[in-house]
């Protein structure tokens, strides 16, 4: 009769912030490993989150403990307490069940084995608790900004003020005026007056050599026109900052966390939640100059809403879902790397040189002259037959590559466990024939355990797809960008085929160069595993070849100068060439 194996027990611990002690792990393990060897557990495994909040499922070694349960790695999960595991009841009830689902136990040191009962409660309280410790937060937030004192944040202007008190330790949230930088705010608020914009005074800034706002000595930090108009809303940049004329504004607004993505996203309060409070001491720039400033922005915005109005007929939640302009976003500068935007009404430029002067790159090109290059260039030129036999070759082999290295994991691996399971059997026929040894139960544990491995492993392989290209794959592809080149000239299918031709192209590279065409050399990049889903039908395992084609190849052409002649295939790991 075989011992039973002792159950494989892994352990997870977690802390919330960097304000905690790192040891904090370390103790948690401490406490489980005892209880693991109490029980008669062997740990198999630790997974540990420092600095992790118990309210966000999206910890890395959290979910790498979910994937290991999936693939049996171990039998028992163990922690200090439930809110180790989480703090978040939807959370929590999910991995119970799951855990239940997979025969796994949940332990911990403060609850015992972990029921529908301590899900329920437990639950209920890590919620509570962190309700409770948001409002006190909150509140405490609140005592200190009444108080004239930081909340959190020191604006550009001002630094901490930290006095000795009596008791040795030192005040908190004190601020005062840093006088080099205050001058800097008062010469943005009078050149803004006088009728120069944000974008011209940053240029200015960074061409004086002006340290922006948290620079933190970086040689590379910059002024750019968004740190100065900001968000008007939100009280956000240089121009909108009430503290410089002595009042404090908090709680402008509150941040709601996305159930899905554990992401946190700003919602504006009320004015009326609003607290305002007067600092006269912090005060850098009078109440005329103040007014005119807000005057001129009041203006501004409302010509820009005027024109917006005018140019766009569409309705805003219309406009806010689709791109501006065919190539907006996609375009970026060949000599800093910045994005090329619309610096007016016809004609992009680069960014880093219109808004921050960063930049050389001082030529524009009109939109529809690019458009319509970047056109004919996916149009005429990536139908060329060299270049769709050569994705077509390249695609195949690395394709053929992937497979064979699956078929010989799963070929050791499947050979291996042969051999694990004849050694077994032949224990268990030693021991039926009254050939007993010790040294046999130990040699058996160590199989089972390697069997156990080797089964997870296997079932963790993917099964190797054959995956290959149709041999009309190119005739297919010739159409379809036909077509879509036609249904951009059509109102009715314009937008779809926006789409389409937007997710061809991973991005446009424009350098300037005075011999070209429109003073660009445009490289125009694409991902191939996007130009294959073009071709719908083309292969005979699709889902797969798009999910393997979009992670080996990319496509790069220079369209414009030697566009004609010029292809380049390039493997993502940048070796090979075409």
């Amino acid at each position: 009769m075989t011992t039973p194996r002792a159950k494989r027990a892994a352990i997870y611990a977690r802390y919330s912030t960097d304000m905690q002690s790192a040891a904090s792990i370390t103790d948690q393990v401490r406490i489980c490993r005892r209880l693991a060897e109490e029980r008669g557990w062997q740990v198999v495994e630790v997974f540990a989150d420092e600095a992790m909040s118990g309210a966000t499922h999206l910890r890395p070694e959290f979910q790498r403990m979910q994937q290991a349960a999936k693939q049996g790695d171990f039998d028992v999960l163990v922690a200090e307490a439930l809110d180790r595991l989480s703090r978040d009841q939807e959370h929590i009830a999910g991995l119970h069940k799951h855990m239940r689902y997979l025969g796994i136990a949940m332990v911990t040191q403060a609850e015992g084995e972990v029921s529908e009962m301590h899900i329920g409660l437990g639950g209920t309280m890590s919620a509570l608790f962190l309700r409770n410790l948001a409002d006190k937060t909150r509140r405490g937030l609140e005592g200190r900004v009444k108080a004239g004192k930081s909340a959190g944040g020191i604006s550009y202007g001002y630094r901490l003020d930290r006095q000795v008190l009596p008791d040795g330790t030192y005040t908190t949230g004190d601020r005062v005026i840093v006088a080099t930088e205050a001058e800097v705010i008062r010469r943005i608020f009078t050149e803004y007056d006088r009728g120069k914009s944000a974008r011209t005074i940053a240029i200015e800034l960074n061409r004086d050599g002006i340290a922006p706002p948290r620079a933190g000595g970086r040689s590379d930090a910059s002024w750019s026109f968004s740190t100065i108009s900001g968000n008007w809303k939100r009280g956000t940049g240089i121009l909108n900052n009430e503290l410089y004329i002595g009042r404090l504004v908090w709680n402008r607004q509150r941040f709601v966390k996305d159930p899905d993505t554990g992401k946190r996203q700003a919602r504006p309060n009320p004015p009326e939640a609003r607290v305002i409070e007067e600092v006269p001491d912090l005060r850098i720039v009078d109440d005329g100059l103040w007014q005119r400033v807000k005057a001129r922005q009041g203006a501004i915005r409302e010509d820009i809403i005027d024109a917006r109005d005018e140019v766009s007929a569409a309705p805003r939640s219309e406009a806010g879902r689709r791109a501006s302009y065919l190539l907006s976003g996609l375009l970026t500068c060949g000599c800093c790397g910045a994005g090329y935007i619309m610096i007016s009404d016809s004609r992009y430029g680069c960014s880093a040189a219109r808004n921050r002067g960063t930049c050389e790159n001082r030529k524009t090109i009109k939109r529809v002259d690019l458009e319509a290059r970047v056109l004919a260039g996916l149009k005429d030129r990536l139908m060329h037959p060299d270049l769709i036999a050569a994705f077509i070759a390249e695609f195949q082999r690395e394709v053929q590559k992937e497979r064979l290295d699956a078929l010989a994991a799963r070929g050791e691996a499947e050979r291996r466990l042969g051999k694990v399971v004849r050694e077994i059997d032949n224990i268990v026929s030693a021991i039926t024939a009254g050939m007993f040894h010790p040294s046999m139960k130990a040699k058996m544990d160590g199989l089972e355990a390697e069997r156990a491995t080797l089964e997870a492993q296997l079932s963790a392989l993917p099964e190797p797809d054959p995956v290959a290209l149709h041999p009309g794959l190119s005739d297919i592809y010739a159409r379809k960008v036909a077509a879509l080149a036609e249904a951009l000239n059509d109102p009715a299918s314009r937008p779809e085929a926006v789409d389409l031709l937007r997710g061809l192209i991973e991005r446009l590279v424009l350098t300037p160069d005075v011999d070209a065409p429109n003073g660009h050399v445009i490289a125009l990049h694409g991902a191939l595993g996007a130009i294959l889903s073009l071709c719908d039908g083309g292969l005979s395992t699709h889902a797969n070849a798009r999910r393997v084609a979009a992670g080996v190849r990319q496509v790069t052409m220079v369209a414009g100068a030697g566009f004609e002649h010029c292809f380049a295939l390039s493997r993502a790991f940048s070796r090979g060439s075409y």
